[in-house]
């Protein structure tokens, strides 16, 4: 292995450790399938993050249909006419331990009433930016660019004295 593939290696190592810091940290990490999924590849002279693919929702943010966080602003994606299947927020409520009630009465909603309230607050807000895996993934660049270049230039070029 040269010393190009090194820096890239030591480049994917620092941006997976630092995304899964920071899901832990912005309480992104519920199941944990995220934090255990993202990994990496090197084949060659690419290098490629791999995780749910969930993780970029999460990351980039979805604008909502009726309105947006300002973090999700920027986001390619968007909520325009379909909700997300409330079935899927079935898990998370269990391990959040989230018991929804009545405004009015005080008394305990199913579970699927507050499933389904759930993914239409999402529909309609749409889901914050975190920039769990942007923010390390730009950090990274900017403090392993050099080595990554200097890797390269000595892989790949022959100085002549």
């Amino acid at each position: 292995m040269g010393k190009f593939e090194d820096a890239l290696q030591v480049y994917a190592k620092y941006v997976i450790q630092q995304s899964r810091t920071n899901l832990t940290k912005k309480g992104v990490n519920s199941s944990g399938a995220l934090y255990k999924s993202l990994g990496y590849t090197i084949k060659g002279s690419k290098v490629s993050f791999l995780g749910e693919n969930y993780g970029v929702f999460q990351d980039q943010g979805v604008k909502g249909a009726e309105s947006t966080y300002p973090q999700s602003a920027s986001s390619e994606h968007k909520f325009t006419n379909k909700m997300p299947p409330s079935k899927v927020f079935n898990k998370w409520i269990k391990i959040k331990g989230i018991k929804g009630r009545d405004k009015k009465t005080g008394r305990f909603i199913t579970d699927k009433t507050l499933t389904y309230l759930i993914a239409r607050s999402i529909y309609k807000k749409g889901i914050r930016a975190t920039m769990f895996f942007t923010k390390p993934f730009e950090a990274g660049l900017e403090k392993y660019g050099d080595l990554i270049v200097n890797g390269y230039l000595e892989d790949n070029l022959k100085f002549e004295e």
